[in-house]
């Protein structure tokens, strides 16, 4: 039972992260073996391989960033964390150019450079229970269920999270928010977005000097149904079947997300977490791919099994994870905010 518990689980794993099946199931059995935790007269304790779970999780955290297209776009910069911080070089500034100069000797000029450390976001959930009980009388992977459900929490939230620390928190030069120009929309009392509010972001991004190649732009739900309901072209090129994904448009790799941050109609940028109020929408994301950062730290699961609980008979599962993205500098991050009606 235990092997047939172990095989169900390990062919589960490897298919939610794209691996073939027997490799899944082979491999949780040989650890089981090889970390001395097989027991065949206590079947559930399949369920509780701490290292196999972690690196179960592993793999898939990485995977799933790889899916969504605008993170995949973004830099990694996993090899230079160290105990869950990474360190970068804040630039002090550029060397000043001479023209046809004159005058001897040339001055001197000091480029004040300073490490930046950055702690990554740390997400943890909540322990789930599973009792013995439970898992004697379902007829489905109902630990395999849970540890996957407690993945894709964290990368719901994670993913939430990272959209909103890429755009930027105001309207400036550097970091552009723009009010859409278009007509009513149909519900909600914003103006909707048109191809013309997209060129006057790519207009900001041109006088900035962004070069073309690693634009990106994430656009909203309501702004993908505002472009499908009044321009044409785009809605002809909605989805590439050849890549998947949004055709290009007007400099901009163009992606969508569910979960872009809301901004106030003063083109500043609602806190992460907080209730959206009157006049406050939903914003399309844009930024420079190789202006900005991502890191995946380290992940590690907290499984008990029944038999440490002798009173309740229950198991208990929950991970912690490390995760962060962030603009290098805050320059070439935009956006583009519904104006209210």
């Amino acid at each position: 039972m235990a092997l047939a518990i172990n095989a169900l689980m390990g062919a589960s794993l490897a298919g939610a992260v794209g691996v073939n099946p027997v490799i899944g199931a082979t491999g949780l059995n040989g650890a089981a073996l090889a970390i001395g935790q097989l027991d065949l007269s206590n079947s559930m304790r399949s369920g509780v391989f701490t290292e196999v779970w972690t690196g179960e999780m592993i793999k898939a955290f990485r995977n799933s960033v790889e899916s969504i297209g605008w993170l995949a776009r973004i830099r990694s910069y996993d090899q230079y964390a160290e105990n869950d911080v990474i360190h970068f070089i804040d630039i002090g500034g550029d060397p000043t150019v001479l023209i046809n100069n004159t005058t001897y000797p040339i001055g001197v000029e000091t480029l004040d450079d300073a490490d930046k450390a950055i702690s990554l976001d740390k997400y943890q959930t909540k322990a789930t229970r599973i009792t013995d009980d439970e898992l004697y009388a379902v007829s489905y992977d109902k630990m395999g269920s849970v540890i996957e459900r407690h993945r894709e929490s964290i990368d719901t939230t994670k993913y939430s999270r990272a959209i909103h620390a890429l755009a930027p928190a105001s309207h400036a030069a550097a970091t552009p928010v723009l009010l859409t120009t278009g007509s009513a929309a149909p519900e909600g009392g914003r103006k909707m977005l048109t191809r013309t509010d997209i060129i006057n972001l790519k207009k900001a991004y041109d006088k900035m000097k962004v070069p073309t190649a690693g634009r990106i732009l994430v656009l909203s739900p309501d702004h993908v149904a505002d472009l499908l309901l009044n321009d044409q072209k785009f809605a002809d090129q909605y989805y590439n079947y050849t890549s998947g994904k949004i055709s290009n448009m007007l400099s901009f790799e163009i992606y969508e997300f569910v979960d872009n941050p809301y901004f106030k109609q003063d083109k500043t940028k609602v806190a992460y977490g907080a209730v959206p109020g009157v006049g406050e929408f939903m914003a399309s994301v844009s930024f420079f791919a190789p202006r900005m950062m991502k890191v995946t730290g380290s992940t590690k699961s907290y499984l008990s099994a029944a038999k440490d609980n002798p009173t309740t008979q229950e198991n208990l599962a929950n991970f912690r994870h490390y995760f962060i993205a962030l603009p290098l500098k805050n320059e070439a991050i935009g956006a583009i905010v519904s104006a209210s009606v």
